[in-house]
């Protein structure tokens, strides 16, 4: 995407750019989160099925970007300015890993046909989703400050 600019400026830039809508998104991620956990499950005058499709959807989005965009853009960045940030990636992108096929079950469990069993369970799974989120925001944000903010200047000249 953004590997045809020709300037540090153009191409970091960019990157931080597309990070502030990611991070724009997960904002809005937190807030859907918040809304279901604050909604009662097994209520009839709710129905949860829209609120927990839209929270799944913008969980797998958010997700995806991470992987398939920010991410690489951030290795990248860190390859050319080359001042250890590959290491960090290194260790930081497994368990970002890790914690993305958790988000993909939760995904797969309420995202479309949940039962009414499952429902059941919402209260104690969100909570996990939403310690598995927090862990994912904490990595991330490590990752944007080594491997993008601690250029920003550079990128700039």
């Amino acid at each position: 995407m953004l590997e045809g600019c020709k300037t540090a400026q153009e191409r970091w830039g960019g990157v931080h750019k597309l990070i502030d809508a990611w991070l724009n998104s997960r904002q809005e991620l937190i807030v859907l989160f918040c809304n279901l956990s604050a909604s009662k499950p097994l209520s009839a005058e709710q129905p949860l099925g829209p609120g927990i499709q839209r929270f799944c959807q913008s969980m797998m989005d958010y997700c995806s970007a991470g992987h398939f965009e920010i991410y690489e853009q951030l290795i990248n960045e860190a390859k050319e300015y080359d001042d250890g940030g590959l290491e960090l990636a290194s260790t930081l992108v497994p368990k970002l890993d890790a914690l993305t096929g958790r988000c993909v079950d939760f995904n797969d469990t309420y995202d479309e046909h949940c039962t009414f069993e499952q429902l059941a369970h919402l209260p104690q799974d969100l909570s996990a989703i939403g310690e598995i989120l927090e862990e994912r925001f904490e990595l991330e944000d490590q990752l944007i400050a080594r491997l993008h903010t601690a250029h920003r200047e550079l990128a700039s000249a």
